[in-house]
């Protein structure tokens, strides 16, 4: 049995030890503040027509990614009705999950070390897609890559945005943190 009192997840334990030295080195920081670290990492996925179709299938996304990122995960709503697409306001579209401290840590590591090998055809994310304010995010087209998942009891197969915010002032410390985790950047 895990004794979560005294456990650290490895990547946390990996930024307290070697990562943050190595980022100070890196920039130079004077201050151990400026060095970067990882602020939360939000989840989300969209179920768009199905849900209209279907309300279950909104309960379906929200309960897979709250097995995914292991903490409950909110309904997202329809802020206004849209008639061409048959939308009411208050409608369930999908399910969005915010991870802080450990649970975000433990999160990041499956994802770099256990879901991202299994996806096909992969070669890497794009080292492009940071919004200028140190944060990252990309998308996976299919949620069924996390082992938590049971292929049998999946009705339905989701696509998933996962937004890493970090306290990187620019994009290139923020970069140089996630490479640090090994992010397999391929570019």
């Amino acid at each position: 049995m895990l004794d979560t009192a005294n456990y650290t997840p490895r990547l946390k334990a990996a930024y307290a030890k070697s990562i943050r030295a190595a980022l100070k080195e890196e920039f130079a920081y004077k201050n151990d503040m400026q060095i970067p670290r990882l602020d939360k990492i939000v989840l989300n996925i969209g179920c768009g027509a199905e849900a209209v179709r279907d309300s279950k299938k909104a309960k379906s996304a929200v309960e897979d990614l709250t097995t995914i990122a292991g903490q409950k995960a909110v309904t997202t709503k329809a802020k206004k009705s849209i008639a061409g697409f048959r939308v009411r306001e208050e409608m369930p579209l999908g399910a969005k999950v915010t991870l802080r401290g450990d649970r975000m840590y433990e999160f990041l590591d499956r994802l770099i070390t256990v879901a991202m090998p299994r996806i096909r055809d992969f070669r890497g994310v794009s080292g492009k897609s940071f919004d200028g304010r140190g944060n990252y995010a990309t998308g996976l087209k299919e949620h069924i890559v996390f082992p938590e998942i049971n292929f049998d009891k999946v009705d339905e197969v989701w696509g998933m945005d996962i937004v890493i915010c970090t306290t990187a002032k620019t994009d290139a410390e923020a970069k140089a943190l996630l490479k640090h985790f090994n992010m397999p950047f391929n570019s």
